[in-house]
C-alpha cells in the first residue's frame, strides 16, 4: 500500500472535507463530546487558511491508494520561520506511515520557501501528534505564544 502526499489548495473538496475532520475531532477531543456541525462550521471561519498557500504557506494532502486520507499546513511567520499546522490523518489511516510523510512534504515546502526553522503549538490530550513530532527531530522548546490550546510548543531547524 502506498501514500502520495501532494501539494493542494485549501479548499478543494478533499482538502475541505479533510479540515473539517481535523476541527471536528481536535475540538471533540477538547470538550469531551461531539463537536457539532455549527461548531466546526463557526471554527472554520476565518482562521487564517488562506494563508497556506504560496507565497505565505502550503497545504498538503496525503492519500492512500487515491483516497484523501491526510492534511497538513504551513504558514509562515517571518523569512526564516513558519509554523506547522493542521496535521491530520483520517483514523482508519493512522499507522501506516502518513504522518511522517506529511512532516516530510511539509519540511520540503518549507525549504522551497527559504524557511530555516518550523515551529509548532499542541495540546496535552493531543498525545499522539507530541509523539510523531519528537519521533521526527522536533523539540519541545520554550513557549512562543500564549494561544488558548497551546500547552506544548516544539520546534526543528532544516
Amino acid at each position: 500500500m502506498t501514500w502520495n502526499v501532494t501539494p493542494e489548495r485549501y479548499d478543494t473538496p478533499e482538502s475541505t472535507a479533510l479540515r473539517r475532520d481535523y476541527y471536528d475531532e481536535v475540538a471533540s477531543r477538547y470538550w469531551g463530546r461531539p463537536a457539532t456541525t455549527r461548531e466546526i462550521d463557526e471554527g472554520l471561519t476565518d482562521d487564517g487558511v488562506e494563508r497556506l498557500l504560496p507565497p505565505t504557506g502550503e497545504f498538503v494532502v496525503g492519500r492512500y491508494e487515491g483516497k484523501a486520507a491526510a492534511c497538513a499546513g504551513l504558514r509562515v511567520v517571518d523569512p526564516d520561520t513558519a509554523e506547522l499546522t493542521r496535521v491530520y490523518v483520517r483514523p482508519a489511516f493512522r499507522g501506516s506511515g502518513g504522518g511522517g510523510l506529511l512532516l516530510a512534504a511539509i519540511e520540503t515546502a518549507a525549504r522551497e520557501l527559504g524557511v530555516k526553522r518550523i515551529r509548532l503549538d499542541t495540546r496535552n490530550d493531543l498525545v499522539e501528534a507530541r509523539a510523531l513530532y519528537a519521533r521526527h527531530g522536533y523539540v519541545e522548546v520554550p513557549a512562543f505564544n500564549q494561544g488558548p490550546y497551546a500547552e506544548h510548543w516544539f520546534a526543528k531547524s532544516l
